[in-house]
């Protein structure tokens, strides 16, 4: 399979994740292209790189406009996702994700690469009944969208991914949530770093989801391999988070007092209202999934595998706080 033309559709192309897999396949392959995009003008890269790039000016939301294309697709990579508007949210996320998976030719369609979200799953990588429960409305919407995976045609070529904590973008493209927010977060170290908190996560870069999805388009998992991965790189405590941005930015790191008795005072004293899944957020701590993906899986080079690769990359130099 490897070295074959495919054509490959993708979403959300002119999105954070979705504008490093479009670049990562330009680059790196001779794939005929198909991206969807809203708005052409957010998506920064050059689709007059090379031949076999189609840009598709429309909405996900009139997926059925292109039936007929969708039936030639060897490969598809959902990334598009709404969140925000309740309505819109479950019809993108739900209803017309859904759609375009049941437009696919199952004969001729190699694989699914689809985007969920790592918040549904627990630390067994199995699906964590809070998040359908309790979760937000992007949450809930992903949880439900999974459930009816299975009976779909095209499900046994479905690969699912997971990303955990995404970070990515630059002068070219847009900013992850959490990439917009670095350096304003960075600003507080001198004032984190005197606290202890229980807890743990995972997070990737969107050049190294790039790198993996790059890797998954040519070599789709096997029979015997599983097609639910989950994205990032080890998993790593806050502790430990704090302690290596300390050690980046040269700020020493003397008494750290508890945070979360402290967090509780301030949510009673002050009044601050959280929904139900910040709360359960709160009290699960330790967002840590079993094996893992990134690039080192397949063999290939990590873009960003520690926080100090992540502060260089996004251009924050030791003296910055």
């Amino acid at each position: 399979m490897e070295g074959d033309r495919q054509r490959i559709f993708i979403t959300g192309a002119s999105g954070c994740i979705g504008q490093y897999i479009v670049e990562t396949l330009v680059q790196s392959t001779d794939h005929e292209l198909f991206l969807l995009v809203r708005d052409p003008d957010k998506l920064q890269v050059d689709c007059s790189a090379r031949p076999g790039i189609h840009l598709i000016h429309d909405d996900l939301r009139r997926i059925d406009r292109h039936d007929n294309l969708l039936q030639t697709i060897d490969t598809a990579i959902l990334t598009a996702a709404a969140w925000g508007d309740p309505a819109l949210t479950f019809d993108i996320n739900v209803s017309k994700t859904i759609q375009l998976m049941n437009l696919l030719d199952p004969d001729r369609c190699r694989q699914v690469i689809y985007f969920s979200t790592a918040s549904l799953l627990g630390n067994d990588n199995r699906l964590l009944k809070e998040a359908g429960e309790i979760g937000t409305d992007y949450i809930r919407s992903k949880y439900i969208c999974h459930e009816q995976l299975a009976r779909l045609a095209i499900a046994p070529k479905i690969t699912t991914v997971y990303p955990t904590l995404v970070f990515g973008g630059d002068g070219q493209k847009p900013y992850s949530h959490l990439s917009a927010g670095l350096g304003e977060v960075t600003k507080w170290l001198w004032l984190a770093r005197f606290f202890r908190v229980d807890g743990s996560f995972h997070w990737v870069h969107a050049e190294d989801i790039a790198r993996v999805v790059g890797y998954l388009v040519d070599h789709p998992p096997t029979a015997e391999e599983s097609r639910n991965l989950v994205l990032g790189n080890s998993d790593i405590t806050v502790n430990q988070a704090i302690r290596a941005l300390c050690r980046y930015f040269k700020l020493p790191v003397y008494v750290q007092f508890p945070l979360l008795p402290v967090a509780d005072l301030i949510i009673q004293l002050f009044r601050i209202q959280m929904d139900t899944w910040d709360r359960f957020c709160m009290s699960y701590r330790h967002f840590r999934y079993q094996a893992p993906v990134n690039p080192a899986t397949y063999g290939l080079p990590v873009y960003c595998e520690t926080l100090a690769d992540l502060m260089k990359v996004h251009g924050l130099s030791p003296t910055d706080p």
